[in-house]
């Protein structure tokens, strides 16, 4: 008559332990996502021809607002009626900040009226979704699993650590070939005196008062 039930609490018990992802491997499920917000600032086209204008003056109270810095990309997306007309002080005004203008501006929704500058800032940031998780437990279990908050832990403090995450998506282009600062660090431990080399340090093990 107590075989039935414990057998069903048995099967209950395996099938909850069982709940969320699995993963057989050492990769970790929860990746960081990258997602990418664009703000958009438009005004005329010769009202931001000079950094005397009141329309300079309010895209440098909008940068400030929007606290722009590294890794933030700032881009011009002008009307065909005047070209150019506006660039160089929207130029002057992100380099307060340390920014350059991008080469090309991102799609954005509203077309620009005629006559007029639209100025993009894009900003991305990077995020573990669903961590900390926690439906698959780490107890011993017939699937070979690891738990469902593995790797949770780097990944979200790699996410909040990087100072661009579009380097997460594409990263950077490495450059310099300059043989001569690869094998710095290489030529500096060459030439290092070795740790041993004044011999070894005398002690007196006798201590204490008599």
């Amino acid at each position: 008559m107590r075989v039935v039930p414990t057998a069903a609490l048995l099967a209950l018990g395996l099938t909850l332990g069982a709940c969320g992802p699995v993963n057989r491997g050492l990769e970790s499920v929860n990746q960081p996502v990258v997602s990418r917000t664009d703000f958009v600032f438009d005004a005329p086209a010769l009202g931001l021809a000079s950094q005397s204008s009141d329309d300079a003056a309010r895209l440098a109270a909008w940068f400030e607002s929007l606290e722009v810095g590294y890794g933030d990309r700032v881009s011009v997306d002008e009307s065909s009626a005047y070209p150019g007309t506006s660039r160089e002080v929207i130029a002057a005004i992100a380099a307060r900040h340390g920014l350059l203008l991008s080469d090309a501006a991102p799609i954005t929704s509203g077309a620009i009226e005629p006559g007029s500058v639209r100025v993009v800032v894009s900003r991305t940031a990077a995020s573990v979704p669903d961590c900390p998780n926690w439906k698959r437990n780490a107890a011993p279990e017939f699937a070979s699993s690891t738990m469902s908050n593995f790797g949770c832990a780097i990944n979200s403090n790699l996410a909040a650590m990087v100072a661009n995450p579009e380097d997460l998506v594409r990263g950077q282009i490495g450059g310099g070939s300059d043989a001569r600062t690869t094998a710095k660090a290489i030529k500096s431990y060459r030439e290092a005196d070795p740790t041993g080399k004044g011999g070894l340090k005398q002690e007196d093990t006798k201590g204490g008062n008599r």
